[in-house]
């Protein structure tokens, strides 16, 4: 059966979802719930990924994210396949932890308010399912990013960005005052739920105007973009990666021939590729030629040893 194409390009937006495999639990506990946001805070900021929204639910995820990179489908790899290794570490379990390929939706994000509609369909979803009581606010449900909306900035992550959402809504500053208008209004909006149209977010491959998809189906029709058109001081993965060596390497005052000189296993080596596993999509293979270090199974040897000391 052929697949979807995944669109990508610099700046794109999606709504993201995916379920448990045959619908079973992707989330035992708080314990795992808490382990899925830190590995999205953590592929944010491997790719520069920013979220504007998010839900975590029984056997489900809902993501509103940018892509500042042309960079979604490795990212969801990452995450997913992240995710689920830790979850079946913890539980003693084997296999897939989710059904399939994830759901992706196409994002209008110029402003015109579908992102604000997406959003709000993730921000809904624990009233929709009836995991709130009609007498329970949204901001009781701690497993999705409207009680952070609500909070004052220093509580939020770095890559949890509502400042677009806000604007939307028409809100003119992330204030106290601003807040509890953006409550008051999805509070509303809740009300009329019943009438609410969410067959596109459902069932659609892309939310927005007619010009905005005219624009894709032309990018789908070129094989996904051997064309883009991204800003060209955008950073690639590959030019942010060098950026890093080259940082570390004046910071102790290497050159390039030292790499081959020092030691496979040198410490300083294996404190640059920690940073690389942390802040770029660089594999370890690809680490392990760039950095002088040996064998795939070497540096896999250096990095396990390396967070078993600093955890």
């Amino acid at each position: 059966m052929a697949r979807k194409l995944r669109v990508e390009y610099p700046g794109a937006i999606y709504h993201v979802m995916n379920r448990g495999d045959r619908r079973e639990l992707i989330f035992h506990d708080d314990t795992d719930r808490r382990r899925f946001l830190e590995t999205l805070g953590q592929v944010c900021v491997r790719t520069g990924w920013q979220v504007h929204a998010y839900c975590l639910m029984p056997n489900h995820f809902h993501l509103v994210m940018e892509t500042p990179e042309a960079n979604l489908v490795a990212g969801m790899k990452w995450l997913l396949g992240t995710y689920t290794g830790r979850f079946n570490r913890r539980h003693k379990v084997f296999g897939h932890l989710f059904s399939g390929r994830y759901k992706s939706l196409i994002i209008d994000g110029s402003g015109t308010g579908y992102l604000k509609t997406v959003c709000d369909y993730v921000h809904l979803n624990p009233s929709r399912s009836k995991l709130l009581s009609g007498k329970q606010s949204l901001r009781t449900y701690p497993w999705s990013s409207w009680q952070l909306y609500l909070a004052k900035s220093k509580k939020r992550s770095a890559w949890l960005r509502v400042d677009r959402v806000m604007g939307e809504w028409g809100i003119p500053r992330d204030s106290a005052a601003g807040r509890r208008q953006l409550e008051r209004q999805l509070e509303e909006r809740r009300e009329a739920e019943q009438t609410a149209d969410y067959k596109g977010i459902r069932r659609g491959w892309c939310l927005g105007e007619k010009e905005f998809k005219k624009e894709l189906l032309a990018q789908m029709s070129e094989r996904l973009g051997r064309e883009h058109y991204g800003e060209e001081r955008r950073e690639s993965q590959a030019e942010k990666a060098e950026r890093i060596i080259g940082e570390e390497l004046r910071r102790r005052r290497w050159t390039e021939a030292t790499l081959a000189t020092r030691a496979k296993c040198d410490p300083e080596k294996v404190k640059v590729a920690v940073r690389l596993r942390k802040e770029t999509m660089m594999t370890v293979a690809e680490i392990a030629h760039r950095m002088s270090m040996g064998s795939v199974a070497n540096v896999n040897t250096l990095l396990y040893h390396w967070r078993k000391d600093h955890n």
